[in-house]
């Protein structure tokens, strides 16, 4: 978003981040491309949001502070490596918006900047996340963070929502351990009888006013808006509708936010990198709204 790249948290509100990994997918990969095409399409982002008119540069210090040093052939390694680097984000009193990446990174995002109590999630995702293993006993992979944050104490799966949700399973009880959990999903159905608006008024309801971090999962869209991905479930919502549902988490108690697993191998027309940099400003206007008002 043109903005200075600089080493220290402490000189920011919103620290914007690269997460180039990929080592969690279980299918097609790619993900660690994302934040740099990411970067590329968000020279294309400019000041001031045009529908809610939030200048996020005026609210908040901004600042991109690179790409998380990563091991590409040690998935936990990476996890406690990235679990460092947020939390000295989270100790110099930032939060983080993230450009990945698998989504097995939000997992030690969510480790770093967890307080004294479980956090609030909001999820837009066409998986839930929340298997237990795959491959055996291999409990880290990209279909498993939200099951093990849950398990750790970091997420209160009565404050989750999962928006989205559709594609075939594995089993047909893939889904009852979440919802055993509590946890209220939204399954692509259910969305196009709600609309965006009754979804952000469930959001609202579920969250309320505890610290909450938004994880955007790419192949949330219908894959005609994002081909890009590594697992692509078509049937699901638009960019336009995506934008609606962002803008609406406005008033919320958000604590960070990332876009995960865009994939630029699988997309050569690069709208895919472009919608995730335009997801990434939507997030950082409705960020910049929430610090601003905690400050005031």
């Amino acid at each position: 978003m043109r903005l200075p790249q600089i080493e220290d948290p402490s000189e920011v509100d919103i620290a914007i981040v690269g997460l180039p990994w990929d080592s969690g997918s279980t299918n097609r990969v790619g993900q660690r491309h994302g934040p740099r095409e990411i970067r590329n399409n968000s020279t294309m982002m400019r000041l001031v949001h045009q529908a809610s008119r939030i200048a996020p540069y005026d609210l908040c210090r901004i600042a991109d502070l690179g790409d998380v040093p990563v091991n590409p052939i040690d998935i936990c390694d990476t996890l406690e490596r990235t679990r460092k680097f947020y939390r000295q984000i989270h100790h110099a009193g930032a939060i983080p918006l993230t450009a990945g990446g698998d989504h097995l990174g939000t997992l030690p995002i969510l480790r770093a900047i967890a307080r004294d109590e479980p956090m609030a999630l909001v999820q837009f995702d066409s998986h839930s996340d929340t298997n237990d293993t795959y491959f055996g006993d291999n409990p880290y992979t990209h279909g498993t963070p939200f099951r093990r944050a849950i398990e750790e104490g970091i997420l209160d799966p009565k404050r989750m929502v999962q928006i989205g949700i559709r594609g075939s399973l594995y089993e047909a009880s893939d889904l009852d351990w979440a919802r055993e959990q509590g946890i209220r999903i939204i399954e692509i159905e259910e969305y196009f009888d709600l609309g965006p608006a009754r979804v952000n008024a469930e959001i609202a309801r579920v969250v309320g006013d505890v610290p909450t971090y938004v994880t955007f999962d790419v192949d949330a869209l219908d894959p005609v808006y994002a081909p890009g991905t590594g697992t692509p479930e078509v049937g699901g919502f638009s960019t336009r509708e995506a934008q609606q549902m962002i803008r609406g988490l406005r008033g919320l108690n958000l604590v960070g936010a990332d876009v995960m697993e865009v994939s630029p191998p699988f997309d050569s027309s690069g709208i895919t990198a472009l919608t995730g940099a335009t997801l990434m400003f939507e997030l950082l206007c409705v960020l910049a709204d929430a610090v601003s008002r905690r400050d005031t």
